[in-house]
């Protein structure tokens, strides 16, 4: 099976972090396609969803069938963590992370530089990488973090040596 990433700019169907956790337990099938995880900003205005799927139609579709209105899907791969990991439940996610990837670079390159780089969190202790979904066609990866602040999670990405295209409370 494939990890797809679907942004949603429309949340409409949850009026609050409540409505979402329903909302995603629902699609929490235990067969493909299923919901993986959901993040979504504080406000609940952009929302990030993966989805175990056979292929971006399928993914698309099950998040419609929800009445979740998609604007993007993308193939991604999971680093950081194992997949049964995230399915039996996680640690806080306080931020994420957006990072609009240099064109050039390959996913090879990414995953070096990223085994190179990250044992410089621990110059940053407060905050705890969680874990990236990086796309396959190399476009962006998003990164999750337990945080205290947005500060915080600046001064590790700086530790890292990897930068901001944009940055959310979750």
């Amino acid at each position: 099976m494939t990890l797809f990433l679907l942004e949603a700019n429309d949340l409409a169907f949850a009026s609050n972090k409540s409505d979402l956790e329903k909302k995603a337990t629902d699609l929490t099938t235990g067969s493909v396609p299923t919901l993986i995880e959901v993040q979504a900003t504080e406000d609940l205005t952009h929302g990030y969803f993966i989805v175990e799927a056979n292929n971006d139609t399928e993914a698309k579709q099950f998040l419609e069938d929800a009445s979740i209105n998609i604007n993007l899907v993308k193939e991604v791969r999971l680093v950081g963590k194992e997949l049964d990991e995230v399915k039996a439940g996680d640690p806080k996610i306080d931020y994420l992370v957006t990072w609009n990837i240099p064109e050039g670079i390959t996913m090879d390159q990414y995953l070096a530089r990223k085994k190179k780089n990250s044992v410089h969190y621990e110059e940053v202790p407060e905050v705890q990488f969680q874990r990236t979904y990086v796309c396959e066609d190399m476009t962006k990866c998003i990164c999750l973090y337990d945080a205290p602040d947005e500060e915080a999670v600046r001064r590790a990405r700086k530790a890292v040596d990897t930068p901001i295209d944009d940055i959310e409370k979750i």
